[in-house]
């Protein structure tokens, strides 16, 4: 067998092969060594190598705090040869209270703002640990974890750090890395310790039982959650989702009954500049590159948003870390409907991401759900106690076995020091006199002479008692799972009633503000575009087309009777779905606007079918290689004014004339002169893709017209012998022979027509 790309060596590689195999190692350094989190103690690697040469600065928190200059040169000297910028970039991040849930480190100085401030040069501040620094760093030298070699082997550092709590979950992490990212959520540490209680107690506990105790992330900035309980939990079972957050504001009375706003949480990462530049865009939008003028849409969100709002200010300070004001346009508006208007077209509404991919136990990325991580930090932390545990033992051991020795010399105090003064090997003759070990004998030569006094002989008992006592206890720990787990849990209690506080992200599902439009009186209206895509509509139905006026060398394309709430559905021929509100189109005589003024094509491509109707009826949508299904109207309706993606096309498909979906039956003609008359049952419902197949095809045919009668008739229009226009009503016998499964070929219309259309009898 030839050898694998693994077994060639360097330089026996193709390029190619070469190429992909240093990318994959880039690609994988970039996952393990930056981007993403450990699940053991929730850091990346520079993270832990701050907090570690912090640790070994003796940077507590009751120290005096240093420069962060100072701190960075050591991480960057000893365990991490990157940029200083890099480094004090993510220092400054694990000090922001606004960032982390629980900042692991007291800056001193300016660590920037939420409003999106930088810090202050890394000379000017400061930095020590803060308290709950310690569940990560307290029991980094008790033997728990390993460490290994630097980047130049002159120092070793902790491949993980022993975290006393699931510290991934308590400050979450964000990441970009090759292929991949995350965005694990903070949450509260109560809460996060009462699940790990609950799993440990419980290992079938099922998601429902752990959310009981851990509903739901709780941000650093606070807010409102307002997903509804099924898409947190979803979220969570996956291990991927999103939440959507709301601001949290008060009412503040003012004299002679006026009123004001008062914003005191937003959303996270949402900052108070970026709502108040949000409004500024809304309120005062400019034109896009290339146009004369602002489109409809920003007219009406602008006179809408100018209609509620007065002002808007900023004041926050270091008394108040979030203050928005925001004073109505009149006092006797309603409070909630300026809070309506606002979480409609700025950020005091939002989502929040949700993507738990991490490293796991295995050393492998994957994405993981809640409780999946919650039980390999169980794992992790078994075993961490099991090691803390032995290298303890092992020094109970070792000071036990020193103290015997000296109980042993203490008896013979005499005897022992004679041999030492007469003997040329000391240590060798009291090995063999004594029966000590090599250890034991080294300790009683090194020892002073003060330690012989009588005095020193009841220390060393009162001490080896205690000793032994410690011993045993340890032993019972490592060889009774039931007591560790007592250890465990009562350590657990221990640090959350140290470092617990009290949630202070809301949980209350609440409909979400998605959008809100300017009111518009429900109108009869007839909707006309060109097919040079010019746009407009005219009162009242019963128009008649033939009176209606387009441009020289223009003629319609759609003409259809609607109402000004109903939306005007575009499909162009790459298949995306655009849609404009009627009652935003203009009217009157004139030759009204360019459809491309409204939403925005791609270069290459032009409106391929057009319709209006009540959004909630279902159409039957196909294409020319007879794939289709059905849709409902609302499905296709977008506020993007680029539209979004709707019908799946492959090369040289066009859009089929969509058909109201009216009775229980479907028809399709093919170019060839069949028709197929099928249950509109076995046609899939759907909101966007490619579909099912519709009909059967010969080689090079195509799919021409579709229709969903309410009636068992068909008019069948398009080009008869001699090329002359003819209609065929199909009902009756004739029908029934073209009636069959889906995708099946059906039956060839009598007199032979070249299909270009299907309808209803009129």
């Amino acid at each position: 067998m030839p050898p694998t790309l693994t077994e060639l060596p360097e330089d026996h590689l193709p390029i190619a092969a070469f190429a992909e195999r240093a990318y994959l190692a880039y690609a994988m350094s970039v996952v393990r060594g930056r981007a993403l989190p450990q699940v053991e103690d929730g850091l990346k690697p520079v993270q832990r190598r701050i907090l570690y040469t912090m640790h070994s600065m003796r940077l507590s928190p009751g120290a005096k705090p240093v420069k962060s200059a100072r701190v960075v040169g050591d991480v960057m000297g000893k365990l991490h040869p990157h940029g200083d910028s890099s480094i004090y970039d993510a220092s400054v991040r694990l000090a922001q209270d606004f960032s982390l849930r629980y900042p692991l480190i007291d800056g001193q100085g300016n660590f920037g703002s939420r409003d999106g401030d930088g810090a202050a040069a890394m000379r000017y501040t400061e930095m020590r640990l803060t308290p709950i620094a310690e569940l990560l760093l307290g029991e980094v030298d008790m033997g728990t974890v390993d460490f290994g070699p630097n980047y130049d082997g002159s120092f070793e550092e902790p491949k993980l750090l022993p975290a006393r709590l699931p510290m991934l979950l308590l400050n979450g992490a964000s990441g970009i890395a090759v292929g991949m990212a995350t965005e694990c959520p903070p949450h509260n540490l109560r809460e996060v310790a009462a699940a790990a209680q609950l799993l440990i107690k419980k290992p079938d506990a099922t998601l429902e039982d752990i959310r009981f105790v851990l509903p739901a992330p709780d941000f650093p900035g606070g807010g409102q959650i307002i997903s509804p309980d099924s898409a947190i939990r979803d979220a969570y079972a996956a291990g991927r989702g999103s939440i959507r957050m709301r601001a949290r504001w008060r009412i503040e009375q003012l004299a002679r009954g006026a009123w004001r706003v008062i914003v005191d949480e937003l959303p996270h990462g949402v900052s108070s500049s970026k709502v108040l530049s949000e409004i500024e865009a809304v309120t005062n939008p400019q034109p896009k590159t290339g146009k004369k003028e602002i489109t409809q849409d920003e007219k009406n969100n602008k006179a809408l948003l100018l209609g509620v709002l007065d002002a808007a200010r900023d004041e926050s300070s270091d008394q108040a870390a979030v203050r928005l004001v925001l004073e109505p346009k009149t006092r006797t508006q309603s409070p909630d409907d300026l809070m309506r208007v606002l979480l409609a077209h700025t950020s005091l509404e939002a989502s929040v991401s949700m993507n738990f991919t991490v490293i796991g136990l295995d050393g492998k990325p994957a994405q993981k759900g809640l409780k999946t991580l919650i039980r390999e930090w169980i794992d992790f932390r078994y075993t961490t106690v099991e090691r803390r545990t032995q290298h303890r033992l092992g020094q109970v051991e070792r000071r036990i076995h020193i103290l015997e020795g000296r109980q042993i010399a203490w008896l013979h105090i005499d005897e022992v020091i004679k041999l030492i003064r007469e003997s040329d090997e000391p240590k060798a003759e009291l090995i063999a006199r004594f029966g000590l070990s090599e250890m034991q004998a080294e300790d009683i030569l090194e020892i002073r002479l003060r330690q012989l006094a009588k005095l020193e002989y009841i220390a060393i008992e009162k001490e080896l008692a205690g000793l032994r006592d410690e011993s045993a206890g340890l032993r019972e720990i490592l060889e009774n799972r039931s007591v560790m787990t007592k250890l465990i849990l009562k350590e657990i209690t221990e640090d959350a009633k140290k470092h617990g506080d009290e949630r202070r992200t809301l949980v209350e599902p609440a409909l979400s503000v998605a959008a809100i439009e300017a009111p518009v009186l429900d109108e009869p209206v007839t909707v006309m575009l060109s097919k040079g895509g010019w746009v407009r509509t005219r009162q009242g139905h019963g128009i008649d087309p033939q009176t209606l006026s387009w441009k020289s060398g223009d003629e319609a394309f759609l003409v259809a009777e609607a109402r000004t709430p109903w939306p005007l559905i575009l499909i162009d021929t790459s298949g995306r779905a655009f849609s404009v509100r009627i009652g935003d189109l203009p009217g009157g005589r004139g030759d009204g606007v360019p459809i491309s003024s409204l939403i925005e094509l791609q270069p290459g491509v032009r409106i391929a079918q057009a319709l209006a109707d009540e959004p909630t009826r279902d159409y039957f949508f196909a294409n020319s290689g007879s794939y289709g299904f059905i849709a409902k109207l609302e499905d296709l309706v977008t506020r993007q004014r680029a539209g979004k993606a709707f019908m799946t096309l492959e090369d040289k498909e066009v859009v089929l004339a969509p058909a109201r979906v009216e009775g229980d039956w479907l028809a399709a003609a093919s170019g060839n002169g069949r028709l197929l008359y099928f249950p509109r049952a076995e046609m899939k419902v759907m909101p966007r893709g490619r579909g099912m197949i519709v009909m059967g095809l010969d080689e090079k045919e195509e799919l021409c017209a579709i229709c969903c009668p309410p009636t068992d008739a068909v008019v069948v229009t398009g080009v008869g012998r001699g090329s002359k226009d003819i209609e065929v009503l199909v009902k009756g016998v004739a029908l029934e022979a073209c009636r069959g499964k889906r995708a099946r070929k059906g039956g060839t219309l009598a007199p032979k027509v070249k299909p270009v259309a299907v309808k209803a009898p009129t």
